[in-house]
């Protein structure tokens, strides 16, 4: 049996040349959905281009950019955000609080490409929940419970803050406030540290009111002094003959004086004169 074979000269026969387009076509059409080289970044990100697990260092800016086809550009958010951390910490002398706290961040877009290749893309779960949750413990231990309920409050929140930023700034993670947002104690202890508070409070107020009365002693004091220093001098400058003389300028006003009088000269002690008594003239 012969078996004749037909060959075309020039070229693949029709049915080669379809499969051969369709192939191409089939290409083209996994290129342009999965290699499509333009990449949209959106405001308040960056992106990190990733080719194969070949990490840019190059962050890319919000816009839109061309890329080497096939790269994947992860987007990651440059915003301030806010992580709430509920934790249970002790306090110096022992005791065991629940503390709410809120921590505003924001990843540093240049060191974006740096994270995303030693942490990954969720790194707020890897890098900044077991840091916050270590600084909060650190700092409380070393205050006793009363202190976050006082002015000291502000001082610990901001000294939180200070740990945290030194131990995740080389991570690329840029701390900006911790907020103390509510402690939670048992009952007893509660109370009892509202009432001691309170008694401190009464004590510092008994003082101001003890140093006021302790002034106002020393103004009165000094105030005694004063008077009785201006009579001491008073009484020195009055002499026998200042007396003397101040009784012959009366006996001169009385000798002008209209009303009928008897008027004694000689008084043998002071010389000063003796009024036995007169009638007013109408």
């Amino acid at each position: 049996m012969n078996t004749a074979f037909t060959v075309h000269p020039g070229g693949p026969s029709l049915p080669g040349r379809k499969i051969a387009l369709g192939a191409v076509l089939l290409l083209a059409l996994i290129l342009f959905l999965r290699g499509n080289p333009f990449r949209a970044v959106p405001a308040g990100h960056v992106g990190v281009k990733d080719f194969i697990g070949n990490v840019s260092p190059e962050p890319l800016g919000p816009g839109v950019h061309l890329v080497f086809p096939f790269t994947r550009v992860v987007k990651m958010s440059i915003q301030t955000q806010e992580l709430k951390e509920v934790a249970e910490v002790p306090s110096k002398e022992g005791l065991v609080m629940n503390l709410e706290v809120s921590l505003l961040y924001r990843l540093d877009p240049e060191k974006a490409p740096a994270i995303y290749k030693s942490v990954g893309a969720d790194y707020a779960s890897v890098a900044v929940e077991p840091q916050i949750r270590s600084a909060i413990r650190e700092i409380t231990s070393s205050y006793e419970a009363k202190a976050l309920y006082s002015a000291e409050r502000e001082k610990i929140a901001q000294e939180i803050l200070a740990l945290f930023s030194k131990i995740s700034r080389d991570r690329g993670i840029v701390s900006e406030a911790v907020l103390l947002r509510k402690i939670g104690l048992p009952d007893v202890v509660a109370n009892a540290i509202q009432e001691k508070l309170k008694r401190e409070q009464e004590a510092e107020q008994m003082k101001f009111v003890l140093q006021k009365e302790q002034q106002e002693a020393e103004r009165k004091r000094i105030e005694g002094q004063g008077i009785a220093d201006f009579q001491k001098i008073v009484a020195s400058g009055i002499s026998p003959q200042l007396l003397e003389w101040k009784g012959i300028e009366a006996t001169e006003k009385l000798a002008l004086s209209p009303n009928a009088k008897i008027v004694v000269i000689g008084n043998p002690k002071s010389g000063l004169p003796i009024i036995l008594g007169g009638t007013e003239t109408k």
